[in-house]
């Protein structure tokens, strides 16, 4: 299972934004990474490099490496709508961002794991592919024996963000992805156009 391990706030200086959810050290170093941080100075970014950023944010953001993203573009490509609106659509429906969106827990990352350790199931069949395409009306759910799991109870009794394209139950420890979810709807911070340029060239 491929997935990004290097160092975190580093990244999320790169873009100058906290891509990986809160973080302290961002907050205190939220310039550019690098030997000269503010003082370098950066001349103007050529067209490449900004959609080359925001691909690449895109990936970081979603956990998501080169081979998987450039596959979901392809699908997105093909499929009816607007490519860019429909890619990130596809990163929403990805089982462990919906896991993380219903705030089962408080990172994607954290969410990947609990995918793959069998914590999770959807349609009460347990899942342990963190790329699983999310269906409307399916109903998400953490596993039973896994309930009582410090990890999750945590994350749950912090969780306040609510989405209007899914519910969530806490007491039954289950919710429902009720739609696919509009451009407007999804708060990442991503220009999708450029990517589609990007990768258009």
């Amino acid at each position: 299972m491929a997935r990004y391990t290097g160092p975190k706030t580093k990244i999320a200086r790169k873009f100058g934004e906290a891509i990986f959810g809160d973080d302290k050290s961002f907050e205190k170093r939220n310039y550019p990474p690098g030997q000269h941080g503010n003082n370098r100075r950066r001349g103007k970014k050529s067209e490449y490099a900004i959609q080359l950023m925001e691909k690449q944010k895109a990936k970081y953001t979603y956990g998501v490496l080169e081979r998987q993203f450039r596959n979901m573009f392809e699908k997105a490509t093909r499929s009816t709508g607007i490519t860019g609106e429909v890619l990130l659509q596809l990163c929403e429906s990805r089982l462990d961002n919906v896991v993380y969106r219903m705030g089962v827990s408080p990172s994607r990352s954290g969410a990947r794991q609990l995918v793959s350790h069998r914590h999770i199931t959807v349609n009460g069949d347990v899942l342990n592919v963190p790329s699983y395409q999310v269906k409307p009306g399916d109903v998400i759910a953490v596993r039973e024996k896994s309930k009582s799991l410090e990890a999750i109870t945590n994350s749950l009794a912090n969780s306040s963000a609510t989405y209007e394209w899914m519910t969530w139950n806490n007491e039954t420890k289950q919710g429902t992805f009720v739609s696919v979810p509009a451009r407007v709807q999804i708060p990442e911070n991503i220009n999708e156009q450029f990517i589609v340029e990007l990768y258009s060239k």
